[in-house]
């Protein structure tokens, strides 16, 4: 009985990746409901900087990374609907904590809510990061594009540019 429930719960997994339209593998799976989630951990909109795998980058008030997304605007989230299940874009507005120097706005979601930017990309967490201190969502091609750790070097924005290809398939 065991091994049916264990190949019902990856078939589940698959399908739930599936959905959010990979076009490139990754050995990272999102967590299981009812796990912990970066956004669920997060106690405020309170952003500082952590350094992690030897880059300095931004994070929520609980230490999980951030992301970018490349099809995003500085004006318009791309991820909806399922993708943002597996990055929950971050509530704003933000605030700025320790080491924090770049600009904070906000935009409006497709939904109506509001999501903090920092130099004009809109934020995320990623759900496959189970812990503070993890960046697993970095260079991952799904939902679309490419996904990137907000990274921080003074007053500048993320370390790569939102021009980068994308792939997939859009929400």
């Amino acid at each position: 009985m065991r091994k049916i429930w264990s190949a019902a719960g990856l078939a589940a997994a698959v399908l739930a990746i599936a959905a959010c339209g990979s076009s490139a593998s990754s050995s990272s799976i999102p967590p299981a409901a009812g796990a912990s989630s970066p956004a669920a951990s997060s106690s405020a909109t309170t952003l500082k900087s952590t350094t992690i795998n030897g880059t300095t980058v931004l994070t929520n008030a609980a230490g999980f990374t951030l992301y970018w997304f490349a099809p995003d605007t500085s004006t318009a989230s791309k991820c909806t609907g399922s993708c943002a299940t597996y990055w929950p874009p971050v509530k704003g507005p933000a605030t700025a904590g320790s080491g924090v120097t770049g600009t904070l706005a906000t935009i409006t979601r497709p939904d109506g809510t509001t999501q903090a930017t920092y130099n004009g990309h809109p934020l995320y967490t990623y759900a496959g990061d189970t812990a503070p201190g993890q960046a697993k969502g970095n260079g991952l091609n799904v939902s679309g594009g490419v996904w990137h750790e907000v990274a921080v070097s003074g007053s500048a924005g993320p370390a790569s540019s939102p021009s980068a290809s994308s792939g997939g398939y859009g929400y």
